[in-house]
């Protein structure tokens, strides 16, 4: 088995992915226009960056002699990575496309649509799941979770609790933070709104 392969394609593939997940986690707080772009091309380039690492797992496996545990352990992370690659890099797309649309002026303050785009739950927790994912995956790369008998269903079914309170505090954390940035996005509205309405309507 080559486990110090494994243990380090699978490192690889949680170091990337975790350090999607912290910038994504920074994207709402960008104060200007530029900076939000930066940030947002970097988080492409790292969602590049765990694609290729992610084709290049079964690649190197078949590679190296021996069997190999990294293609078993990066099967954890890839479920949310494919929600990644459909629903995230298209929103991903949207928030740089959003922030380039100020080239002109790129000191501009970050408009309150674009920072609540930015913290989508559609568009960090799916970065950070995976991430987290990769993590779990390498006690399996290490073989560690190979024990015999009772022990490896018990290891398994803490990993497996692990997981769900995990994804399921992500989730929540992301949606409360977009909730509390979403009204701001009206509150402009709602200004202009009643300064034209008529002085007796207010």
């Amino acid at each position: 088995m080559n486990t110090v392969v494994d243990v380090i394609l699978i490192g690889t593939l949680a170091v990337v992915w975790l350090a999607a997940g912290l910038l994504v986690d920074g994207m709402p707080a960008a104060v200007t226009a530029r900076q939000l772009r930066r940030r947002a091309g970097l988080l492409s380039a790292l969602v590049g960056a765990g694609v290729t690492v992610f084709a290049a797992v079964p690649l190197l496996s078949e590679l190296v002699p021996g069997a190999s545990a990294a293609p078993a352990a990066a099967v954890l992370p890839g479920v949310p990575a494919l929600i990644v690659l459909t629903a995230t890099r298209r929103r991903l797309g949207w928030v740089r496309r959003g922030a380039g649309a100020f080239a002109a002026a790129p000191l501009t303050p970050v408009p309150p649509a674009l920072r609540a785009a930015a913290a989508h739950p559609l568009l960090s927790a799916p970065l950070q799941i995976t991430g987290i994912a990769a993590l779990l995956g390498l006690p399996i790369a290490a073989g560690l979770v190979d024990l015999p008998g009772g022990a490896a269903t018990g290891m398994l079914g803490v990993a497996v609790t692990v997981t769900v309170v995990t994804v399921a505090g992500i989730g929540i954390r992301a949606s409360l933070r977009h909730s509390r940035l979403a009204p701001l996005v009206l509150a402009p509205i709602s200004h202009r709104d009643r300064e034209r309405a008529p002085a007796g309507a207010r």
